[in-house]
């Protein structure tokens, strides 16, 4: 498996399309404690202005949601509760989308998702937005990176046999816009969050 970031070339695809074509390649995490990497086995994509799932449905601009209005390929975390959630910016300049990393297959550096984590299975790790960020590493300050590079980066992965897609999870207040197919898995990946 390559450990070359993704060319910024690759995030230039509708956000749908990038969700999709993100699973399967390789998210890693560079920290003073060391390296942690997983496959990306589960994501949800948010349309913007139009979709009331979304940080930037209606348009709006804060602080928070400023990132999403640059280039994709951009990280965009933020907390919800007590966990830090990382997204991939979508679309072109101006139009605020990103996909969410939602669940990944763990790779590299178990020791330290296992001491980050504080959990005896192994399917406990990455098997939810907030899981993986900890397993990995990935706070907040991740903000405004590139996931061209490094300490936050994606590289090829595998091809995968087989995708499902769904209703996005865990946005019930948001009419019709949660039952949306927005969310794509590996077929029978353990490591699914749901």
């Amino acid at each position: 498996m390559s450990k070359h970031p993704i060319s910024r070339k690759f995030f230039y695809q509708g956000t749908l399309d990038l969700a999709y074509n993100l699973l399967g390649k390789i998210l890693y995490k560079e920290t003073a404690e060391g390296l942690a990497a997983g496959k990306i086995v589960e994501t949800e994509a948010y349309l913007g202005i139009d979709d009331r799932a979304a940080h930037s449905y209606g348009n709006k601009r804060t602080k928070r949601t400023e990132i999403m209005y640059g280039e994709p390929g951009y990280v965009y975390t933020f907390e919800m509760h007590t966990h830090c959630l990382v997204n991939v910016v979508s679309e072109l300049e101006g139009q605020p989308e990103a996909v969410l990393i939602r669940a990944l297959e763990p790779i590299t550096g178990l020791e330290l998702m296992y001491e980050r984590r504080k959990v005896q299975k192994e399917k406990e790790l990455t098997n939810g937005p907030g899981k993986l960020t900890k397993a990995l590493g990935i706070i907040k300050q991740d903000y405004g990176c590139h996931f061209s590079e490094r300490p936050l980066y994606i590289t090829e992965g595998e091809i995968l046999e087989s995708i499902s897609s769904g209703p996005r999870i865990g946005i019930e207040k948001t009419g019709e816009a949660r039952f949306y197919p927005y969310r794509f898995w590996e077929t029978g990946n353990r490591f699914v969050s749901k």
